[in-house]
C-alpha cells in the first residue's frame, strides 16, 4: 500500500508526473543541466510542501514525479517550476542565455498526469530509463 501523507485538516496521497519542454524542443540540456534541474526543483517542491519524488530526462524535456498536498493548486506549482528554473539555470549556465531571442527555457506547453492509475513505481521506473 502506498504511503498516506496528512497534515491538520487531510490524509493524502497526491502524486503528479510533469513534464517540462525546451522551448521549440531544442536540444540544449546535458548532464550537468539535469543535475542543477534536479537541485532547484528540490528547493522549489520543499517551499509548496512538496517533495520531488524522481527526476530525469533527456536534452530536450524532463520528468519530474513530484508528491504535494492537496493545499497546493497545481497550476501554481506548474508556473513557479518553469519560472524559477528557467531564470536560474539562464543565470548559471552561460550555453543557454543565448539559445533564444528571448529570456525563456521552457516551451509554455507542460504535460500534467495524474498517477493514480499506474504503479508509482512503474512511473519511477519510467522516469529513471530516461537518457539523462
Amino acid at each position: 500500500m502506498s504511503e498516506i501523507y496528512k497534515n491538520r485538516h487531510a490524509a493524502f496521497n497526491l502524486h503528479v508526473h510533469l513534464i517540462f519542454m525546451t522551448k521549440y524542443r531544442k536540444e540544449v540540456l546535458g548532464e550537468e543541466h539535469h543535475n542543477y534541474f534536479h537541485e532547484c526543483v528540490a528547493g522549489i517542491c520543499k517551499n509548496f510542501d512538496a517533495e520531488l519524488k524522481e527526476c530525469n530526462g533527456e536534452a530536450d524535456h524532463v520528468h519530474m514525479l513530484i508528491q504535494y498536498p492537496p493545499t497546493v493548486q497545481l497550476s501554481k506549482l506548474v508556473n513557479n517550476l518553469k519560472s524559477v528554473t528557467s531564470r536560474r539555470m539562464r543565470g548559471e549556465f552561460v550555453d543557454l542565455r543565448g539559445v533564444y531571442s528571448k529570456p525563456v527555457l521552457w516551451s509554455r506547453s507542460y504535460f500534467a498526469g495524474s498517477c493514480g492509475g499506474a504503479s508509482l513505481e512503474v512511473i519511477k521506473q519510467y522516469i529513471q530509463n530516461q537518457q539523462g
